[in-house]
């Protein structure tokens, strides 16, 4: 049988697409819009039987041409939190997963998909139910909207197949190169470090001292494992948070990348204070464009998920960043080629 992963070609997706095929699964369906064409080598390692661009996708699937298909992981969308073109938003993240719904649902096909802890916004809680859900921006939006739809389909029983919406926290890891400004800060802050020496954060901001501000950071392999945890479970349905449980400030992060390519250099970790004192680590005024957009403090309520029978442990941010800084060492050549 078919699996289809949609983003294929994209963070998540190519691990996705990566972790299926350590299972000796090949039969897949890549779907994507390689803009920026370089994106295919995120898939070039990797094994598909087919390409589709979105465009063609919906139509190949609805009429039969795909065969019988297993399972849909939809992590094709627009995940840019500074997008401001509503119609594409909308058209792209919310009425592209509807379409898409009504196929898995007419097919008896299992979605798996992304949704976002951007649904929370402005919330400082995080559980997945609407009195909490406070979006700041159109991405967030967008993915709260179809959720929305999802709860109400619980309710009804609607579904023929499995749903179940993953709402990503701060996500990092290998094969986020051609994300550029949205890839995550662990991303930018070893190529700072490879580049100038230092880690550069936001100061002061929101109540938070510098650097203090705080994200529940999840390994890109967490995510995977939670992804495939529930593929294995086509009867467990819903929406669940999918973070670390745990949030951690942006100077947990920092001492983790800094400490973690002293260490590729040969030399002793030192202490965050010390990191600060070498100039290591410095803090930059925060920006005007992010004020009243910004999420301070973000930390998933794991609860649902562990009632749901995901038992397995969590990276911390010092073990996650500091395997994904031996990751982006070793492939430093492929990531030297421009995206």
């Amino acid at each position: 049988m078919t699996i289809i992963v949609t983003g294929a070609a994209g963070f998540i997706g190519a691990n996705i697409v990566q972790a299926l095929n350590a299972r000796g699964e090949k039969n897949i369906v890549a779907v994507d819009e390689l803009r920026p064409a370089d994106k295919y080598r995120n898939l070039a390692d990797l094994d598909i039987v087919d390409y589709l661009d979105k465009a063609e996708f919906l139509e190949s699937f609805h009429s039969g041409r795909l065969g019988k298909v297993r399972a849909v992981f939809h992590e094709g969308a627009c995940s840019d939190t500074m997008e401001t073109d509503g119609i594409f938003m909308m058209a792209n993240n919310y009425r592209y997963t509807m379409n898409l719904l009504d196929i898995c649902t007419a097919q008896k096909v299992q979605l798996l998909y992304a949704s976002s802890a951007a649904t929370y916004g402005a919330s400082d809680v995080f559980v997945e139910s609407r009195e909490y859900e406070k979006p700041l921006n159109i991405y967030g939006y967008s993915k709260f909207l179809f959720d929305q739809v999802m709860r109400k389909r619980f309710i009804e029983k609607t579904n023929s197949a499995q749903v179940v919406g993953f709402r990503y926290f701060n996500v990092y890891g290998p094969r986020e190169s051609h994300k550029g400004r949205m890839a995550s800060v662990a991303f930018h802050q070893y190529h700072q470090y490879k580049n100038n020496g230092v880690v550069e954060l936001f100061g002061e901001y929101g109540g938070y001292g510098p650097g203090e501000q705080s994200r529940d950071f999840v390994s890109i392999e967490d995510v995977v494992k939670v992804n495939l945890f529930f593929f294995d479970h086509p009867e467990k349905n819903g929406i669940f948070n999918l973070g670390t449980g745990k949030a951690q400030p942006f100077n947990d992060v920092a001492y983790a990348v800094a400490n973690s390519m002293r260490a590729l250099e040969h030399q002793p970790k030192i202490a965050l204070s010390e990191l600060v004192k070498a100039k290591q680590i410095q803090y930059i005024p925060f920006p005007e464009a992010l004020r009243g957009k910004y999420q301070c403090f973000t930390q998933a309520d794991l609860t649902q998920l562990r009632s749901a029978g995901y038992e397995g442990d969590f990276l911390n941010v010092e073990q996650g960043v500091g395997r994904y800084i031996k990751w982006l060492t070793a492939n430093a050549d492929f990531l030297a080629r421009p995206f």
